[in-house]
């Protein structure tokens, strides 16, 4: 029989995932986790190496942050005050800006990544007066309408178009194609990511985002970071930006932030900005959502922050990040449908496709290419799920497998998962063995479907 959950989802959430899980028999139901590991309903026990798209830095139920927010449930604190102020924003604005550079200090508070952006987008529309938005080819912002408009991913966008008007695109790591777009448009501002994690797990060159800051400030603009997936930590450092020789005007936070327990997200930015946006009482509730700040989301992100501090969670990254990225370099070395492993800190992509060893490869790259596209990131990701091992393809680049842990990652998972990786990876050099099993496992399925009708 179908498992309840399954069939609930079936019907009341997202049918058309779940048939999506039921093609090559991804779906599972998990129903427990503890740091770096989940459990299924056949107790089955898996190692994340997803991290809710890098949600749960701390790994999941952090008995320090669990304990906390346990104690804090006891407290009979006001959770929503629209009409007064309330100290748990007020202690959580001034914990993040104690760990950003000058002049980033105050905080605008909301519950999602999205939001988060949002709130970056208005504050630049109401600083600058301008309307105008600069966004990356591969960038992932959220999926909310304002977000869409600088989604990379045409696919995600067409659906929802026309979307808002005068949102421009660039490739990513373009400095020349960014001041065309400044120098013509009135831009209010470029949202940018320091890395394209759902396009590809892309870095951009040296000294790119320095210098996409100076553009912005020489044609009136501001430049609106998004560290929604790569803050607290992720790449090796606290924060993205840090060490690059600048600071953004408005920073974003999200998902780790909220320490894979209570959604929380942050706009960061200077005073001088943000009262040029919201200064004087004839402004000052131009912005504003009904969560943001709530008394347990704050509890929660602070209990997180000091966690990511007290843990050294971010030299945890650094070094185990180094041990990943190295190991799969190794193992995966000379592979001829494996085209570039990188990365930084706790977020590694492996690149599948076409190389310039195979026959295949060099006679037919395109069809390589497609096929690495479309089936082999998927195959490999379900693969590993058989051996436990939790993981996906970046969600704009399927050809890229994305492996993205909890910071508390120890150095014998980083081996293990390196094992897993070069061993199932090593069953495919070629375009051959690869479709003859993914068309046997589509044909299992399917009887397998059949049985239960």
């Amino acid at each position: 029989m179908t498992h309840p959950t399954i069939e609930r989802h079936a019907r009341h959430v997202n049918p058309a995932f779940v048939k999506l899980l039921g093609v090559l028999g991804y779906g599972r139901v998990f129903t427990r986790a503890r740091d770096v590991w989940l459990w299924d309903d056949q107790e089955r026990q898996y190692l994340d190496f997803l991290a809710g798209f890098g949600s749960v830095n701390l790994g999941h139920n952090h008995p320090r942050l669990m304990a906390r927010l346990q104690r804090f449930l006891a407290e009979d604190a006001l959770h929503f005050c629209h009409v007064g102020l309330t100290e748990h924003s007020a202690l959580l604005g001034e914990a993040l800006c104690q760990r950003l550079d000058a002049p980033l200090e105050v905080v605008l508070l909301a519950s999602s990544g999205g939001e988060a952006v949002e709130a970056g987008m208005k504050l630049a529309r109401a600083a600058t007066r301008r309307s105008a938005f600069v966004f990356c080819e591969g960038g992932f912002h959220g999926t909310s309408f304002g977000t869409l408009s600088m989604m990379g991913s045409e696919r995600m966008r067409k659906p929802f178009e026309p979307l808002l008007a005068g949102c421009h695109r660039v490739p990513f790591g373009d400095l020349e194609a960014l001041e065309r777009v400044l120098r013509r448009e009135k831009v209010a501002a470029f949202v940018v990511e320091p890395l394209l994690a759902e396009g590809g797990v892309v870095s951009p060159p040296p000294g790119y985002l320095k210098e996409a800051q100076a553009l912005c400030r020489k044609h009136g603009a501001l430049l609106v970071l998004d560290e929604v997936q790569t803050g607290l930590g992720r790449l090796g450092r606290r924060f993205a930006y840090q060490g690059q020789g600048f600071v953004p005007d408005v920073l974003v936070l999200a998902k780790a932030l909220s320490g894979g327990a209570v959604p929380v997200s942050a706009a960061i930015t200077s005073t001088e900005i943000h009262g040029r946006a919201y200064g004087g009482t004839e402004r000052f509730d131009l912005h504003s959502t009904t969560f943001g700040g709530n008394a347990l989301a704050c509890t929660a992100a602070m209990e997180t922050l000091a966690i990511v501090d007290d843990e050294g969670l971010v030299a945890n990254a650094a070094a185990r990040g180094t041990e990943l990225l190295e190991g799969l370099r190794k193992r995966l070395a000379g592979h001829p449908l494996v085209r570039e492993i990188r990365g930084e800190g706790l977020l590694v992509g492996v690149e599948l496709g076409p190389t310039e060893s195979g026959l295949l490869n060099r006679l037919v790259p395109s069809l390589v290419g497609q096929v690495s596209e479309k089936v082999f990131g998927q195959w490999a990701a379900l693969r590993l799920l058989e051996e436990g091992i939790v993981c996906q393809p970046a969600s704009h680049r399927w050809d890229v497998l994305r492996l993205e842990p909890p910071l508390t990652v120890k150095s014998e998972e980083i081996q293990r998962v390196v094992d897993a990786v070069a061993r199932i990876l090593g069953d495919y050099t070629g375009l051959v063995p690869l479709l003859r099993d993914v068309v046997a496992r589509v044909g299992e399925q399917r009887k397998r479907e059949g049985a239960f009708r």
